[in-house]
């Protein structure tokens, strides 16, 4: 039975919580607060005014691109900021002003971490898989909410933050795996011994590479690698999350790939983007990326 595609696009709204604000955005930037700093990022399809211009004069780190590739520099305006911690939830983690325009994770996933710690708590101690997972705080949220996790990542810098944000937040004593290999040689593995999970959350970045080289092109291995995701769901899964960062790509293109992975499963699929809200009841929302969920 093909599972039910929601006909409607939905977003995702990511509002400002503790350590997390959009306090501002337009001429291509958006103003952001994180914990105590005040920092603002290029955004390009921030077409509109901002509201206060002044206020992203008196930003303490403001980034500078130097290519079409997201790299460039952070300026401070007093002594340069290393790392800090944030905190969501009962997730704790450390911040960094990284040389590519974010500061180690990414605020708008705070729509599908919510959504994850949702699911998770309706199950079992379930077990779930994070592919690409970065610096580890979608894993943490699962494991928080009473999840078994493996989390792979190719970049082993990453996986070791991922382990340190776990020593932050006390999880350190919860069944997480943590593995530095390139998720479609993981996931093909897995594949092969029969593995399953109750849910799988996929979010790969449009070009990477694997610890031994291998290069990963999103458009040419994303539809193989999440059939594969989907061969190794259990029976009873609850979930298959997917999430893409791409200027060629929708959640209705998601959506398509998703059902045709998904075609025996039944369940339901929702799909659409996640953005980021101004803080304040009027305040405007910028789309940041697309999903496409599977549910049971």
């Amino acid at each position: 039975m093909p599972p039910r595609l929601n006909p409607s696009p939905e977003t995702l709204v990511t509002r400002a919580w503790a350590d997390y604000a959009l306090l501002d955005s337009g001429d291509g930037r958006k103003l952001e607060r994180y914990g105590r700093f005040t920092v603002v990022r290029p955004e390009p399809q921030c077409f509109w005014s901002p509201r206060d211009p002044t206020a992203f004069d008196a930003a303490d780190a403001v980034f500078d691109p130097t290519d079409e590739d997201e790299s460039g520099r952070w300026r401070f305006a007093g002594h340069p900021i290393d790392t800090f911690p944030l905190a969501w939830r009962d997730v704790r983690f450390t911040s960094r002003f990284t040389p590519f325009r974010h500061l180690a994770f990414f605020p708008e996933q705070a729509a599908n971490w919510e959504w994850l710690d949702g699911r998770v708590r309706q199950l079992k101690k379930p077990k779930v898989l994070n592919l690409f997972g970065y610096t580890g705080v979608a894993s943490l949220a699962c494991a928080a909410a009473g999840a078994e996790v493996t989390h792979v990542d190719a970049s082993k810098k990453s996986v070791a933050w991922a382990r340190e944000n776990a020593e932050l937040s006390g999880l350190s004593d919860k069944p997480i795996r943590w593995i530095v290999e390139d998720c479609r040689k993981y996931v093909a593995r897995e594949v092969r011994r029969g593995s399953k999970y109750d849910g799988i959350i996929l979010d790969p970045p449009k070009y990477g590479r694997g610890p031994t080289g291998e290069v990963w092109r999103l458009f040419e291995d994303l539809p193989g690698l999440l059939k594969d995701c989907a061969a190794l769901l259990s029976d009873d899964a609850s979930f298959l999350l997917l999430n893409a960062y791409a200027a060629r790509i929708s959640g209705l293109s998601l959506s398509h790939m998703m059902a045709e992975a998904t075609a025996d499963r039944g369940g339901t699929i929702d799909w659409g983007e996640l953005a980021l809200a101004e803080d304040g009841s009027d305040g405007r929302s910028i789309g940041l990326s697309f999903f496409a969920r599977w549910s049971a």
